[in-house]
């Protein structure tokens, strides 16, 4: 059975499956800044724990984060799951009425936002990633094509902060989707003095006093955080025979 960690003495209302990834930060920093009881479920992606029944129950798709809300919106009480770190993102600041704007166009400005790190930001840094640290091989167009994707995205975030001080106009989980992505910007071959407001916003977010504790949480959970020759096999090695057949 899964396990989860019980982090506050409330009751607790949302069960966070999780693991020490950008995608899993956003989630916490989202539940720390609003301080909401959670309960945080390991799911060791190393290890290969995506692909328990238990699991894929909440989140088809292996991969983390997930959710079940025990009390969700709307009429009907029973217990929610939802999987994908944006729509979670976007059901809980719906549900507690905080870091997203009432008004259509603020609020289509931070959608907006957010579709682009789920769309792009995320996904080309993680290509970035992945072939500049873990291939096994060195592929050079690879590298430099991830490298010049990575440094465009990055200048879209420049000229954006130039004129605001946060992604939008206020913060928001726009803001929260994207920084976990940008913590690791120096393994993306990424130098902040060659963008200097996204160094201003990165380490203004980064003092918060949610965001501390969210990534407090992710060392005392992950507190050896290697991609091992085993955990790689898993991670980057992955086809449809590790999933159960319908």
């Amino acid at each position: 059975m899964l396990q989860c960690w019980l982090l506050h003495l409330q009751v607790f209302m949302i069960d966070l499956y999780y693991w020490t990834t950008p995608n899993g930060h956003k989630i916490t920093i989202f539940l720390e800044e609003c301080n909401l009881p959670y309960r945080l479920c390991p799911i060791h992606i190393g290890r290969g724990e995506q692909f328990a029944p238990d699991f894929l129950k909440i989140s088809p798709n292996n991969r983390i984060p997930a959710i079940i809300d025990h009390a969700p919106l709307g009429d009907d009480r029973t217990p929610i799951s939802l999987f994908e770190s944006g729509a979670i993102l976007l059901y809980l600041a719906e549900k507690q009425g905080q870091f997203i704007p009432d008004t259509p166009r603020q609020r289509y400005d931070v959608l907006q936002w957010l579709m682009w790190q789920m769309g792009g930001f995320g996904p080309m840094l993680g290509q970035n990633h992945h072939f500049r640290n873990y291939a096994p091989e060195q592929v050079p167009y690879a590298i430099e094509r991830y490298t010049k994707e990575a440094q465009r995205l990055y200048s879209v975030l420049n000229r954006r902060l130039a004129e605001h001080e946060y992604i939008c106009d206020s913060y928001s989980i726009a803001d929260m989707a994207t920084y976990p992505w940008a913590v690791p910007h120096e393994r993306q071959g990424i130098d902040f003095a060659d963008y200097p407001h996204v160094e201003r916003w990165f380490n203004a977010i980064a003092q918060r006093p949610a965001v501390v504790a969210a990534y407090q949480k992710a060392d005392e959970m992950n507190v050896a955080p290697t991609v091992d020759d085993e955990a790689q096999k898993v991670l980057f090695g992955q086809t449809d025979s590790a999933l159960p057949k319908p």
